[in-house]
Formats: C-alpha cells, structure tokens, sequence
C-alpha cells in the first residue's frame, strides 16, 4: 500500500487522523425553550423576552463526569463544547461580559466542569465559539440577525462596531486557552458572505468575513498561546481543518492543487437539529449511525457526532440510546475505525461494502453495511492475503480465487471470493478482518 500524502498544517492533526471520533457537545439557553439552538432568530425574539431563558437557566442534573464517561463508552476519543453558540451566552466566567452561566441561578462554571471531567477520562479537549453573537452590543445587525427586520433595527444598528466586537473575541479566546490548561481544538463558526441587496443602513452589506472578524489578528493570537492547537476553516482562513456539516456524502477531500489528502471531519447530528429539541422525530436509527461513522473513515475523514443536553443538563434517552448503539459496535469493531484510513485504492468491493486500512497497511477492513449472501468478491488481494476472520468473533472466514465477470461475460481478472455465514451475522454493519502479508 502506498501511503497518501496529507497536507502539512500548522496544528499538530496526527492524533486527530487516529482517533477519527468525537463528540460535539451543543448547550446554552436554547435548551429551555427546546425548539431548536436557532429559535431565537427563527422565533425573531427580542433580548427582553428572551431574558426568561437567562433567568430560569439551572442545569442541576448536568454531570460532566457523566458526559465524558459516555462518550468515552460509545468510543468517542475527543469531545467539543459549544462555550458560546450564536445568542452569545457564555458556559464560562469570562471577565468580558456579564451573559454568563455564572450569573444565572445555575452559578457555575460549566466550562471548567466539562475540561475537567473529560480530560479525566484521557479525551482530548475542544472548545467551539460562535463568531456570530446576537447579545453583544457592537455585533453589528445582519442577515443572521434575529432584528434584522425589526422596524427599529436601523436605529439599534447605529454605532456599533465590528472591531470592537472582534476584540472582545479575541480577548475571550484568549481566556478559554489561558485558563483550562492545554486546548487541543478551537472550532469557529461561522463566516457568510453579503447580501445581494442589503438595506443601507446594514454595514459590511448583512455578511461577516474574515476581515470583520479580524481573523489573521486571531490566528496570531491563538498560534502564539497554542501553537500546536488544531483550528478549523469557518473563520475564512484554511488551517488544520475542513468541516463538512451534516454532508451524508463523506467526501474525499484533496488538495487541487498538490493532489494531497485534507484533513477532514464531518459534523453531523442524532436528530435534525444541534440543540435540544423535546419533540423531534427525526432521530437516526443505530444503523444509520453505524454507516455514517464507517463511510466518513473510510472516506479518510473524522466523525464527530452531536448531543444536545436538555436544560436540566442530562442527555436524554434518545440521545443516551444513540450512544449506545455505537457503544456496543465500537467495543467489537473500533480497531477497524482507530489508526484506519481509505484503503488501497487498487482494493475493489462492490456496492453495500466499505474498505478501511490501518495506517502500515498489514490489515484491511471490510465493512458489510448491505450484507451479501453468503458469497463477497473483492478485487486486488490475490496473493495478498495471509488470514481472514470476523472482526466481532475472531472466527476464522475462509475464501477462495475466483473470477470476476461482468453482465456481459467479460472477465475483469481475479478477484478472491469470500464464504460467509449464511446466517444474518447478528451485529449491525459486521467487519471482515484481513491480514495482509508483509
């Protein structure tokens, strides 16, 4: 197996290309009202009516111990917490504002209980912070502004000042790398682009970009507190990381112009929302959650997946059945997940059967997402292969040179047939282990 090359970046990504799994954790004020992390811009509602949230804020059954004992079952190897989602209320006693889970009658730092449960648990740590902040008096009204088509808004826009904005962030960063001991990911959201037609009182044309959010001035600021800190790519300058959402597809991702590999992670949800939401109904099946995480390694990317806690602070028994499911398949199969890349590309599996390869190429892994009938051709391992098992069982599966025929009879040379159980083995999405020769 050739190794691919993967683009050099100024963090240090190489345990994050191992570890492939984490948990994107999403908490704040929207989950009292539990109809979505954007309710207050889908709701359009006013600083004044949404103060109730600030007010009755009180996660008393939050238990960071918990969270990280969980995700660390479920075979989670990093976590990310949202210390400031878009309505700008803060999980941490920042000395920059008073919109803080400090001065709700929830009193604590949730930050620091979330580092350092976790950390605890040997999880590396991440934080996310919104660039986008609908509480903070010089965040100038925009198209993702909740007061955007309020009839006062060309009034409330009036003197505020994106730089002065963009220095409060950086000063707030600086706090969450200063004050919780090593950050291995800082995990920015997000950057828009301008309106087609704006109002004219709307500054930077209703969009925010790298020069309203000052970013090179971040990045030098974070670069020289924590160097080897991996970043990602929504403040509008390429770093360590590239983050799809929500993108099913898993996308190789290279370089056009180098041809090398990107370091890549999908961030994706149990449900359709990020928050907690009480009366969705759009939660993925164990199956479904299962193929995400193979398809995205297999496509040479990282899997971090969503829990949004309800507002007493516990995860819900959906989101803990979530948990579960990957729980009882990682304890079997993560070894086909950690230190595992694309494959060989001279490996062929037909359609249904995802190929993952550890990183010194001896072992190949062969993910049944359709389970074939008892037979399962796979093209580039003649003389390849020394031995052959179910990766949930170690049993033994043997296999036999075949030739491979298309639907008009013409061979496409050899290929190695695989005998299977005939039974439906019973474990969702089951993991052929090859041991390639040296």
């Amino acid at each position: 197996m050739s190794t691919p090359i993967r683009k050099k970046t100024p963090g240090n990504t190489e345990w994050f290309i191992h570890d492939r799994f984490g948990m994107f954790i999403h908490f704040g004020l929207y989950a009292l009202p539990a109809r979505h992390e954007w309710i207050k811009k889908r709701e359009l509602i006013s600083e004044e009516k949404y103060q109730v949230y600030f007010d009755h804020f009180n996660p008393d059954l939050m238990d960071a111990r918990e969270w990280a004992k969980k995700a660390k079952a479920a075979g989670m190897k990093y976590a990310v917490l949202t210390t400031k989602h878009h309505e700008g209320f803060c999980l941490f006693d920042s000395e920059y504002t008073d919109y803080k889970s400090t001065n709700t009658p929830c009193g604590r730092d949730l930050v620091r209980e979330y580092v350092d449960a976790f950390r605890a648990e040997g999880l590396k740590i991440g934080f996310y912070y919104s660039l986008i902040d609908w509480h903070h008096p010089d965040f100038p009204i925009d198209r993702q502004h909740p007061r955007q088509f309020d009839e006062n808004a060309p009034e409330l826009d009036r003197g505020r000042d994106v730089r002065k904005y963009a220095a409060y962030m950086r000063n707030q960063v600086t706090e969450l790398l200063t004050k919780y001991g090593k950050i291995d990911i800082l995990w920015f959201d997000f950057s828009y682009p301008p309106m087609e037609n704006p109002p004219a009182w709307m500054q930077h044309g209703g969009g925010k970009g790298k020069d309203e959010w000052e970013a090179e001035k971040m990045i030098e600021r974070i670069r020289s507190l924590a160097p080897d800190i991996i970043l990602n790519d929504r403040i509008q300058i390429p770093q360590d990381l590239i983050t799809p959402e929500q993108n099913n597809a898993a996308p190789t991702l290279v370089d056009e112009e180098t041809g090398e590999l990107l370091t890549w992670e999908t961030c994706q949800t149990f449900s359709g929302s990020w928050g907690y939401y009480r009366d969705e109904t759009s939660w993925k099946t164990p199956k479904m959650l299962i193929d995400m995480l193979v398809r995205t390694v297999a496509a040479g990317g990282n899997l971090i997946m969503n829990v949004g806690p309800t507002a007493r602070g516990n995860f819900d028994s959906r989101a803990n059945a979530s948990l579960q499911a990957y729980a009882d398949w990682m304890k079997f199969n993560s070894r086909s997940i950690y230190g595992c890349d694309k494959a060989d590309p001279e490996i062929k599996a037909p359609d249904g059967v995802y190929l993952t390869q550890s990183a010194d190429g001896k072992r190949l892994y062969i993910h049944l997402l359709d389970y074939p009938h008892q037979k399962l051709k796979i093209c580039g391992l003649n003389d390849r292969i020394e031995y052959a098992q179910l990766l949930a069982d170690g049993s033994e599966v043997m296999w036999q040179e075949s030739e491979l025929f298309d639907a008009t009879g013409k061979s496409h040379g050899k290929s190695l047939r695989f005998l299977l159980p005939g039974a439906v083995f019973h474990m969702t999405d089951p993991v052929l282990e090859i041991f390639l020769k040296s």
